[in-house]
């Protein structure tokens, strides 16, 4: 519509915008061809176009392609790559597990003098701590520390905190704090929150307590992530009394629960053996039209097999399926886990005939 009126200029700012709508949307070979009918249009590539075609590859995980983007890009003078096209590069690399690829990456850069910036160095820490990579994750953060170009942001301490705290490695996660607060980085809600979530995790709770106390001290908003946090830690030890309190009190500061608070309730009522107030909790969050995706079912269907009604179970699990929420490896560990403590290997077979795909990497019959 656009190319038949007859104003209609080629500009690179409408192609920016559509080769990254195209991206996002899963239709990388769209976005080629609209790079190339740009071209025949008579409008000059930029680096920032190439990155958005690049972009859409590596989002869509076509790595071979975004490669062969990025030689063509060098090969062209007046659209060498830039900081932006190799951190989408990165970016990518570090998604798909590529680490050999992120530091022949970082070793082209270096060759051409280009910099990575925090956020760039972000997103490989990430990806480094998520695969357990920990010596690289250290030395990347290391170079960050000494950089006068790419200084670590609270963006950074939440990442390295967020990676510790979640393997249950407290003392890493207390002294990178010490240190990032040295540094000068304040923490935020975020942080805050990763803290209380690690140490209710350990069942550390004089410390979780001292976090909260000094968020209200320092006049730091508690969230709806810091009270799910909480309400975790009681959950995860069948506290129903100190969750239920928490429960109330976040409902009394204003503050609406989601599917993940609800998700705690279910866990939390199931870990203390308290059935009928898991119905009662399911029926509440059906009153307020709460989310119920993949985790939320995962949360009722656990409900059922410990409390031992595997017909309730099972007619979750068919509900869960009509309404379009597609169940993961914790959906059919708990199934699985069921079915064998009954003796119903029958049960297994008929999950297996029919999830066959998901189910080919579960131990099913350990």
């Amino acid at each position: 519509m656009l190319r038949d009126q007859p104003f209609y200029q080629p500009k690179e700012a409408t192609y920016m915008k559509l080769l990254l709508l195209l991206g996002r949307s899963g239709h990388p070979h769209m976005a080629r061809h609209l790079f190339d009918e740009m071209l025949l249009e008579g409008l000059p590539p930029t680096p920032a176009l190439y990155t958005a075609l690049l972009a859409a590859y590596s989002r869509n995980n076509l790595l071979d392609d975004a490669f062969q983007l990025l030689h063509t890009m060098k090969a062209s003078p007046l659209c060498q790559p830039d900081v932006y096209t190799y951190s989408t590069l990165l970016k990518a690399c570090v998604d798909a597990a590529r680490f050999d690829l992120v530091d022949s990456l970082y070793q082209e850069m270096a060759h051409r003098s280009i910099t990575p910036n925090t956020v760039t160095q972000n997103t490989v820490l990430s990806g480094y701590g998520k695969a357990g990579k920990f010596d690289d994750m250290e030395r990347v953060l290391s170079g960050m520390l000494q950089s006068s170009n790419c200084k670590p942001d609270v963006w950074t301490m939440n990442i390295i905190l967020s990676l510790f705290g979640n393997v249950g490695q407290i003392e890493n996660m207390e002294k990178w704090y010490e240190k990032f607060r040295n540094y000068g980085i304040e923490p935020e809600t975020r942080t805050f929150n990763i803290l209380i979530g690690a140490y209710g995790k350990k069942r550390m709770y004089d410390k979780m307590s001292a976090v909260m106390e000094y968020m209200r001290k320092l006049n730091v908003p508690w969230t709806s992530s810091t009270y799910n946090n909480i309400i975790e830690a009681f959950a995860d030890v069948g506290d129903a009394k100190n969750m239920e309190y928490s429960f109330n009190q976040m409902r009394a500061e204003g503050m609406k629960p989601d599917t993940k608070t609800f998700c705690c309730l279910i866990n939390g009522y199931s870990n203390a053996g308290l059935f009928h107030k898991v119905v009662s909790t399911i029926q509440f969050a059906e009153r307020n039209e709460v989310r119920a995706n993949t985790a939320f079912h995962n949360a009722v269907l656990s409900a059922c097999a410990r409390a031992g009604d595997l017909l309730e179970m099972e007619r979750v699990y068919k509900r869960m399926k009509e309404k379009g929420c597609v169940p993961d490896e914790k959906t059919y560990t708990i199934l699985i886990e069921a079915y064998r403590k009954e003796g119903m290997n029958d049960k297994i077979f008929e999950l297996e005939q029919s999830d066959l795909t998901r189910l080919a990497a579960l131990p099913v019959h350990s």
